[in-house]
């Protein structure tokens, strides 16, 4: 159940989304900017309720929101089970871990051509590119969570005679879950960055092929729509990861207020 002060908080942003919403249909109604580049947002749910009417919408969304759940899916298994590998390992932290470094700075677009090259312009060069830049935030958290384990806890494992899985498994992952869940969210908003980048590229459906066409034939109010989607998607994920983080780190004492 919410606190008053987290439902005072949370009636606080809803009241700011809808000053930002006056003011942006107050700009487009006094035409500070043309409407053919900044339609009103009336104009914009406009556009967003006649695609939800033909079902166009639902099939653009469910494009986008698949591309993104399976990179993702992808870089997390990835991303956690090669990070606790290294975490756990001083070798590996010592060898391997450098080369990630000088890796991760690498944009995911400027993959593409190369991907493009031996995969074409299909799905599949665009769940490479999600996985590729959504890898990393899970990859290095995990690493940090695993091998900043309290030397205390390593005392209990020894104390307690548990092996190194068990180890793994009831001491390091607890200890590391806060660090891991912290990049999977990290992960999820790149990874949906890149579906729409992905899709722009490839023009294969999708909310990102829609905005791409959309601006290429000067239809602004499709632009904001498809703008307007991935708003909502972006803040649908946070709200679930973050409901997932919770139940997963109720063990953890409530912050002092």
């Amino acid at each position: 159940m919410m606190r008053p002060i987290n439902l005072l908080w949370l009636a606080a942003s809803f009241l700011v989304t809808l000053a930002l919403l006056a003011l942006w249909q107050w700009i487009a109604n006094h035409g500070y900017v043309s409407k053919v580049f900044l339609p009103g947002p009336d104009r914009a749910f406009a556009a967003l309720t006649r695609d939800y009417s033909s079902g166009k919408l639902f099939t653009e969304v469910g494009q986008t929101v698949l591309r993104m759940a399976l990179g993702w899916l992808v870089a997390s298994a990835i991303g956690i089970g090669l990070g606790a590998a290294i975490g756990i390992s001083p070798f590996a932290r010592t060898w391997i871990a450098p080369t990630f470094e000088f890796i991760r700075p690498l944009p995911a677009s400027a993959i593409a051509p190369v991907a493009i090259v031996f995969l074409g312009m299909t799905d599949n060069m665009i769940l490479l590119l999600i996985a590729f830049g959504s890898v990393w935030p899970m990859l290095l958290t995990t690493i940090h969570g695993f091998s900043n384990v309290h030397p205390r806890l390593d005392e209990v494992a020894r104390v307690l005679r548990l092996n190194r899985f068990e180890r793994v498994y009831k001491i390091a992952l607890p200890a590391a879950m806060p660090d891991i869940l912290g990049g999977l969210r990290l992960g999820l908003t790149i990874a949906l960055i890149l579906a729409v980048v992905g899709e722009m590229i490839t023009v294969q459906g999708g909310l990102g092929s829609r905005i791409l066409l959309a601006a290429r034939g000067f239809r602004a109010p499709d632009i904001f729509a498809g703008v307007i989607m991935l708003g909502l998607i972006g803040l649908a994920t946070n709200v679930a990861l973050t409901a997932l983080e919770r139940r997963l780190l109720r063990w953890q004492p409530a912050p002092a207020t």
